[in-house]
């Protein structure tokens, strides 16, 4: 690789650490046909997991790190004095293919600041993921982060060529993006959204391609006084509305020669875990919101324990449970619990009266659970009722989980 061509690179990729919606999840496997090149079958530099369980390594870059928005909490803004660079679609394409070659990776994520015009930097966008399918018989992982404000029919044909499309909406609140993003409009943000979701279902019906991963989005947070109550609120309604495959939470970095309007420091990475967990609830768990908020501090999610077992604190009244003939929804609720273990213990039950031994072989989560379980031999109503109970299960920093 020239030099010229290794600067572009470290500048692009560099620039491209704050998007963490690069995930590959839900990607149909593709082999590579006879004179194709590439595969998310193969080995490699493992970046993101499938639901399946493979590990596909993705080269993470920007087009360009210009932009003419001038977004406050954007290092790549308009206004900010950092390095500049721009790849031209041969380059990306280039990249790609060599990076391929020496099994660095299976795919590509290429996002991009707006120069010259939203149309104008949607079709580079495109062209780099046409070429490869087209020119190179690239058979690997495409993740292209589209432009809300360009033409409805450049997404659509993004659309032909890439695995997976997605459209960030930055910042959760109306009032957030007025404040530190008034160029940005939410309102086309969610129309645009609402046309890759109708593309899609349609797609799927009539058994074509287009975008068959679905759409992700991002959201920063800690950027201004947005709660977490909010955050979640807003995912809750992506998920709803537009069948989002997945919303990512993004912790606000300070910026070189920032506005005076941003937080002089990130917020704590426990909020962005804790937003993670409460999504994983929304998503899998059955809960909503509401429930996951109310009892919270002015909407904050509490850092020191994470939300399933905040809400079964509040919840004592409910627990414990009977893990014998407790439905399937409540054993969900059950801190400690994943949805793989009550699936397990579902089965298990309908051959034999579980025992706690039996439980304890089921999860991994047995400390927590077992003060909010019944079994055949075992009965917590007293150390449910305790005062330290939360002191108990509140999890050492090393040990931060997603529910057992």
């Amino acid at each position: 690789m020239d030099e010229k061509l290794a600067k572009k690179l470290r500048i692009l990729a560099d620039a491209a650490k704050y998007d963490a919606s690069c995930s590959s999840s839900g990607a149909p496997k593709r082999k590579a046909d006879m004179g194709g090149l590439g595969s998310t079958e193969g080995s490699g530099i493992c970046h993101a997991y499938t639901p399946d369980g493979r590990c596909v390594s993705l080269l993470k870059i920007l087009l360009t790190n210009y932009c003419l928005f001038d977004c406050a909490y954007c290092v790549n803004r308009r206004s900010s004095n950092v390095k500049r660079a721009k790849f031209s679609v041969d380059e990306v394409v280039t990249l790609t293919v060599e990076f391929y070659k020496r099994n660095y990776i299976e795919g590509l994520f290429l996002s991009s600041g707006i120069i010259r015009s939203p149309d104008y930097t949607m079709e580079q966008m495109l062209l780099v993921a046409k070429k490869l399918r087209r020119d190179h018989g690239f058979r690997g992982y495409i993740h292209l982060k589209t432009i809300p404000e360009a033409s409805p029919w450049l997404i659509e044909e993004a659309g032909l060529w890439a695995d997976r499309l997605s459209i960030n909406l930055e910042l959760p609140t109306e009032k957030s993006l007025e404040r530190l993003a008034p160029e940005k409009d939410g309102a086309s943000i969610e129309t645009a959204m609402a046309q890759m979701f109708e593309r899609i279902e349609e797609a799927r019906e009539e058994r074509r391609h287009f975008s068959p991963a679905g759409q992700t989005t991002q959201m920063i947070v800690g950027a201004d006084d947005t709660t977490d109550a909010d955050v979640l609120r807003t995912s809750a309604k992506l998920y709803g509305h537009y069948a989002m495959k997945r919303v990512y939470y993004s912790a606000f970095s300070p910026i070189p020669d920032s506005s005076a309007i941003l937080p002089l420091k990130s917020p704590p990475l426990m909020r962005e875990s804790r937003l993670y967990q409460a999504d994983w609830l929304l998503r899998y768990y059955g809960f909503d919101v509401d429930e996951i908020a109310t009892g919270t501090d002015k909407g904050m999610l509490d850092l020191d324990i994470d939300p399933k077992l905040a809400w079964a604190l509040r919840n004592r009244h409910r627990f414990p449970v009977d893990v014998n003939r407790a439905e399937r929804e409540m054993l969900l609720r059950v801190p400690g619990l994943g949805a793989r273990a009550v699936d397990k213990i579902v089965v298990a039950r309908k051959h034999t009266t579980l025992r706690l031994e039996d439980v304890a072989r089921l999860t991994s989560g047995l400390k927590r659970a077992r003060p909010f379980l019944i079994t055949a031999d075992h009965h917590p109503k007293a150390k449910l009722d305790s005062l330290g109970l939360r002191e108990r299960l509140v999890e050492k920093p090393e040990q931060l989980s997603l529910f057992g």
